[in-house]
């Protein structure tokens, strides 16, 4: 009996342990699987076109050219860079609104006729907005543009307002050196009278500044050489509606010097020329006379508007008497008033 007792024990235990053996079999089995990785199976994402892309990049391409195309196109007319600096506000102030007390007796300031005629009968010239046009054309250097300008702010300020407007002076090594004046580079007028289009064409350093349009070279082309002028192509050159044409200065540039007769002082500053202008003096009686002078050729243009300018006594007077003056007349007689002057001279004032 004990001997089946043992066999039964050592049976029994045999067989624990083959079951025990086979668990851990099955329990390393599971292991093993479950550190197979699983591949599941992925749908392919469907192709997609390159044009959205392609077409996205070309129009991002079509604006950055474009950009750089207007760029160059605003930078394009010019070459040359502009020394003038904004107006003070008091120079500003006493330039752009003189007493109308003191311009109606200042009168002429004793001033030849400074305009010349077109031959025959043009048709009024006529601005961006279709106002009659004042057309100016000038250089930064010039010395007779400068004298010319401070009487044009002041005639141009009675029929509409100046934005941006810049000072600067006129070359140093021409005659009547460093001259104060203004520039019309990038400046603004508005008037509901007329159309103001300056053009700078050159800069204190006499390098190209402003380029003319077809419309103003053709202008240029008519009027801005003989028998109107000596030389073709001088500065300055300013019409009024095509029916009055200014050339050169219409008053002695030397009056706005610290010694009148002595085109080598010292320049006066913006500040003491804009408060000599109420004073009476001559330099008082060459800018506002010259500044009569050009209103009275603006009022022939707007039939006589603003009344309150141009309904004026001496107004009306000097606009009667440049009226009736012939295409022959104007500033010849200036040219006697300044004293002589060199071919290079003449080729930027061209007096007639």
């Amino acid at each position: 009996m004990a001997k089946k007792k043992q066999y039964s024990s050592s049976g029994s235990a045999v067989a624990r342990r083959e079951q025990v053996r086979q668990q851990r079999k099955e329990r390393l089995n599971e292991g093993q699987q479950s550190q197979i990785p699983v591949r599941k199976s992925r749908k392919r994402a469907p192709k997609r076109s390159p044009w959205p892309y392609v077409a996205g990049t070309l129009v991002v391409v079509a604006v950055v050219v474009g950009i750089f195309f207007l760029l160059s196109r605003q930078s394009s007319p010019t070459t040359g860079t502009s020394t003038g600096t904004p107006v003070d506000e008091g120079t500003l102030q006493q330039v752009t609104n003189v007493d109308p007390g003191i311009l109606s007796q200042v009168g002429t300031g004793g001033l030849p006729d400074p305009f010349k005629k077109p031959n025959g009968s043009p048709a009024v010239l006529k601005g961006p907005t279709g106002k009659p046009e004042v057309f100016y054309y000038g250089a930064e250097y010039c010395p007779y543009c400068a004298a010319e300008r401070w009487s044009m702010v002041v005639a141009l300020s009675r029929f509409g307002t100046f934005h941006n407007l810049h000072e600067t002076t006129s070359s140093s090594t021409d005659v009547y050196p460093s001259t104060s004046t203004f520039t019309f580079y990038q400046s603004s007028y508005t008037s509901q009278y007329i159309d103001f289009v300056p053009v700078e064409a050159e800069d204190g350093q006499q390098q190209p500044l402003q380029p003319l349009t077809a419309e103003q070279q053709q202008i240029v082309n008519t009027y801005d050489k003989p028998p109107y002028t000596q030389t073709a192509g001088a500065f300055p050159f300013v019409t009024f509606g095509n029916r009055y044409m200014l050339f050169g200065a219409s008053y002695d540039p030397g009056l706005l010097r610290s010694n009148p007769g002595d085109p080598s002082s010292q320049p006066l500053s913006h500040q003491d020329i804009a408060s000599q202008l109420s004073s009476g003096n001559n330099l008082s009686k060459g800018v506002l006379g010259t500044a009569n002078y050009m209103t009275a050729a603006i009022c022939s243009l707007t039939n006589n508007q603003p009344s309150n300018v141009c309904s004026d006594p001496s107004i009306q007077q000097i606009e009667a008497t440049i009226s009736k003056a012939s295409a022959s007349s104007g500033s010849s007689s200036l040219a006697a008033a300044f004293g002589p002057m060199t071919a290079d001279v003449q080729r930027r004032q061209a007096v007639s």
